[in-house]
């Protein structure tokens, strides 16, 4: 995709979703990174169903640690992997109190080095905690960077690389979430709404599809 066909593209993004947040629900930076760890192969919707009584007992390392592995697969046994990720997340608790007086490190490589937490996890925190201009590729971001053209790649770190070369640097702030919102909602994975696609002119997607094969999807899925 061409940088000025780019710009557009979030441009027309930004407009539709002026002010983009995540979907995880959380009340620090501690949960957030509880909740975006959860999400690995799982939906928002279903983490934060499992979370909603966890954060409310469960904010800190010091309390997830107390609450222990066993009492927290409990909370969180509806979710994907729940077992590595009660042990990993365990496990970061016991490491920010040793190691950084129970605070979420602002730094990537403090994060990285925290189980279960890789580079998307890392960037989703440093994104939405500490306003770092970051781009977590995650599946959605993956596909509509791929299937529109504005960044293709084999591998989601090849995507991010191609993303912070094309996406406008007034765009980067929130490109993650503009990226996410779009493949969640409109560019989905097996129907993506073309028709009420903002960006359809600029998308290289050559199977657009229009208004009948989306109803059609819809009535479907209904059955």
């Amino acid at each position: 995709m061409k940088k000025s066909d780019a710009a557009e593209f979030m441009k027309r993004l930004a407009a539709r979703t002026p002010a983009p947040v995540t979907e995880l629900e959380f009340k620090n930076s501690y949960t957030l990174l509880v909740a975006v760890v959860l999400s690995a192969q799982a939906t928002d919707a279903g983490v934060n169903k499992a979370t909603k009584k966890l954060f409310a007992a469960t904010d800190t390392p010091k309390k997830m640690v107390a609450l222990g592995e066993a009492g927290l697969k409990k909370h969180i046994r509806t979710i994907g992997l729940y077992n590595t990720k009660a042990k990993n997340i365990i496990a970061l608790s016991r490491m920010l109190i040793e190691r950084h007086d129970s605070q979420v490190p602002g730094e990537r490589a403090q994060l990285e080095a925290l189980p279960g937490v890789g580079r998307k996890t890392a960037g989703v925190v440093l994104n939405t905690v500490f306003g770092q201009p970051t781009i977590a590729v995650d599946t959605h971001v993956f596909r509509v960077a791929n299937r529109s053209g504005l960044a293709r790649g084999k591998t989601p770190d090849q995507v991010e690389n191609k993303l912070y070369k094309a996406v406008p640097e007034e765009f980067l702030q929130h490109a993650h979430h503009w990226l996410i919102l779009f493949g969640r909602y409109v560019c989905k994975a097996r129907s993506p709404d073309c028709p009420a696609c903002v960006v359809r002119e600029l998308c290289a997607f050559k199977e657009k599809t229009t208004t009948a094969t989306v109803a059609t999807a819809i009535d479907g899925a209904k059955r």
